[in-house]
């Protein structure tokens, strides 16, 4: 593929101009403080709040809520970004908050009898062990977060709270035939600790594999105010060193072989940064040279599956040859982040087929975060309980299942999550994947094989009867 100069992104866009990098500060502990604590304001604290908020990709609220003041700034300037993320609501709060032991029930009184302290698994039907059976090993779907109560019958065997689920569905989840991996998304608002993803870690089989977020701590440009709005230049950005001690160092210790792709996702830069995307590249460049080299496989059959670093955006113009030969230079994989900032995942596997070539280099990372065209509040309020599909959308799972087939058929890892926001039910968006892989997969068989039934057909031509043909001529 021919590659565009870095005055253009891959889709052909133009990118904003260039401007002088002005690199960046030492962070001071008194700054990393302020942004650890402007992350803690802004992690989400109530699954209702008394008025819709911006969310975490500069989206304005829904069209009931009040309107901002346009008149204080520009009108090419975009709108004050709040830090809320698409997924992690109910695991951030019940996880940070202190939680108080129930009361004992009065000797003799009529209580009901306490469940077991586990979380049941729903029974898999047999279709589902049928497709589950039809992937291979090495393809992991899952969703974003696991804390759901519309999943019973889905993924849970019973009615329970989501703060049960958040602390004890993990196991049940687990034992899905599907869900062979999960995005921890709560590590995005605040730093976790090695006996966090140790608990994580216990909970899952040995085949399963997270998808970790980065805190914002490192990967947040701005500090930000208690509505997400942008108040400083956060002093912490691209540290490397902080990014190695809060997050690589604690992630591998605790989840140890079942961390998959430890994602640093970069909410929308400001204006000043992508005004001169190459300076950007620079600093990102030089943050990831900075950071400590993943442990591999000793299995050569598994050395797919040793852990990674990825890369996600929410700013399009980032998306330029000289990025994604920074991320291959660097040995990161690109995440395919589906949101409404970013272009479909098929103009994204422009970016993976720069990087990878002619044949998959590397494994296959996917985040599916929302539906195309909604916000997130609009998303949340029309699909909960997330009980069922509401808004299909077999474009992308097509594209997605071709993508992951191919890799899946080169032998590399792929990891796809995908979030209740994407169609109405992340479970079940992740069932109908599933069979579209399959039956992608044996598509693509077919076709090998009659390929290489073509390659071994013999020549009936008669020995000597081409020459005898040319001698008549």
């Amino acid at each position: 593929m021919n590659e565009r100069d870095d005055g253009h992104d891959l889709f052909g866009d133009s990118t904003l101009g260039s401007a002088n990098d002005s690199g960046t500060d030492a962070a001071q502990p008194a700054a990393r403080e302020a942004a650890r604590a402007a992350a803690r304001r802004n992690a989400p604290k109530s699954e209702a709040r008394a008025e819709p908020q911006p969310d975490l990709f500069g989206f304005a609220a829904p069209a009931s809520a009040p309107a901002t003041k346009p008149a204080t700034k520009p009108a090419a300037q975009r709108p004050a970004r709040a830090t809320r993320d698409d997924d992690a609501e109910i695991e951030a709060r019940e996880d940070s908050e202190p939680r108080a032991k129930p009361p004992k029930p009065a000797p003799g009184a009529n209580a009901p009898k306490r469940r077991g302290r586990g979380v049941l698994p729903a029974v898999a039907t047999q279709d589902t062990l049928d497709v589950a059976a039809a992937l291979p090993a090495s393809v992991r779907l899952g969703t974003s977060s696991w804390s759901f109560p519309g999943w019973r019958g889905i993924v849970y065997g019973e009615d329970y709270s989501q703060s049960k689920l958040a602390r004890d569905g993990l196991s049940a989840y687990g034992a899905h035939p599907l869900l062979r991996s999960v995005s921890i998304d709560r590590s995005f608002y605040a730093p976790l600790t090695v006996t966090d993803y140790l608990r994580y870690a216990q909970q899952v089989p040995d085949h399963f594999r997270f998808i970790v977020k980065a805190p914002a701590l490192v990967t947040d440009a701005s500090v930000r105010g208690e509505r997400g709005e942008p108040v400083s230049a956060n002093p912490c950005f691209l540290n490397a060193e902080l990014a190695t001690r809060e997050f690589v160092e604690p992630c591998l210790a605790g989840l140890g072989g079942k961390a998959g792709a430890l994602v640093f996702q970069f909410p929308p830069l400001p204006d000043q940064l992508l005004a001169d995307p190459a300076a950007f590249v620079e600093r990102l460049t030089a943050f990831l040279a900075a950071l400590p080299p993943l442990p591999q496989s000793t299995d050569p059959a598994a050395a797919g599956d040793a852990p990674c670093y990825a890369i996600e955006i929410r700013d399009a113009i980032l998306l330029t040859p000289r990025f994604v030969r920074t991320l291959r230079a660097a040995g990161v994989r690109y995440c395919v982040g589906l949101h409404a900032r970013m272009p479909d995942p098929l103009r994204q596997a422009a970016a993976l087929a720069l990087m990878d070539g002619e044949a998959p280099a590397g494994p296959l990372i996917v985040r599916w975060s929302l539906h195309s065209g909604f916000k997130y509040e609009q998303a949340k309020a029309r699909y909960e309980p997330f009980d069922k599909l509401v808004d299909e959308d077999p474009h992308t799972r097509v594209t997605l299942a071709e993508l992951a087939a191919r890799y899946a058929m080169a032998g590399q890892p792929v990891l796809i999550t995908t979030n209740n926001k994407a169609e109405g039910s992340a479970p079940l968006t992740c069932a109908k994947l599933a069979r579209a892989i399959a039956d992608e997969m044996e598509r693509l068989r077919g076709e090998m094989a009659l390929d290489a039934a073509g390659d071994a057909t013999p020549d009936e031509t008669p020995p000597g009867a081409q020459e005898e043909a040319e001698k008549e001529d």
